[in-house]
């Protein structure tokens, strides 16, 4: 018995998953880079960093690449860019009626999740937190890494915001990774930011109101080529 071939919707360009993969891979080389000089229980570190000075020196060339894909995104595809930030901003019913059900599907059981955007009302609470997160890191990372040009007051509050806000981006991130890879639909979630496309089965049943707004372009695309 055949079987009909899947088809596949695009979801994200080449330039949001370069992007995507920079920011993460540099996340982690900070996280690490910073351990040793966090705690001395990491000090094991330093000669595979190469000593002291060359983790830190490590640090701010993966600071500098954490921050290098809003650029990228914004030179090379600011119709992704602007599209994620507005959307994670716009909240409405469906958006706050999907925790709930999302929490009784995230534990095996069945529920009705309300149909979601792009983004679904998950995504959008977890990239919020990034931004947020984010912001408390590079702001506090650039006293920190010019000191000269602050006082030493606010010099003090740099050092311990810069902790609060990467031990709160680390749990944001460990929620993301799961969702992303061990959760229900998670190999979907990963082809779309590995190879930019995901299964029209998967779209309708995670991002119900994106896939009826593809339907509705494919038909206005029909009516269009129609003689």
């Amino acid at each position: 018995m055949s079987t009909k071939p899947q088809k596949y919707v695009k979801r994200f360009s080449l330039t949001f998953r370069i992007a995507h993969w920079v920011n993460a891979g540099a996340f982690f080389a900070l996280y690490i880079t910073a351990l040793p000089m966090y705690t001395e229980f990491f000090d094991w570190l330093y000669p595979v960093l190469g000593g002291p000075a060359n983790a830190r020196l490590l640090h701010r060339v993966f600071a500098v690449l954490f921050i290098l894909p809003m650029f990228i995104m914004i030179i090379c595809d600011p119709k992704s860019f602007f599209h994620w930030l507005k959307t994670i901003f716009t909240w409405r019913k469906h958006d706050f009626g999907f925790f709930l059900p999302f929490a009784k599907e995230f534990f095996g059981k069945h529920a009705d999740v309300p149909k979601q955007d792009f983004y679904n009302a998950g995504e959008k609470l977890n990239s919020i937190l990034q931004v947020f997160t984010t912001l408390i890191i590079i702001g506090s990372g650039f006293m920190m890494w010019f000191p000269s040009y602050f006082p030493y007051e606010i010099r003090v509050w740099a050092y311990l915001l810069h902790n609060i806000g990467f031990a709160l981006a680390i749990a944001v991130v460990v929620g993301h990774v799961y969702l992303a890879t061990l959760a229900p639909g998670a190999k979907d979630a990963m082809r779309g930011i590995t190879k930019g496309d995901v299964s029209e089965k998967w779209a309708e049943e995670h991002h119900g109101r994106w896939y009826d707004e593809l339907k509705e372009e494919e038909k206005k695309n029909r009516r269009k080529v129609k003689p």
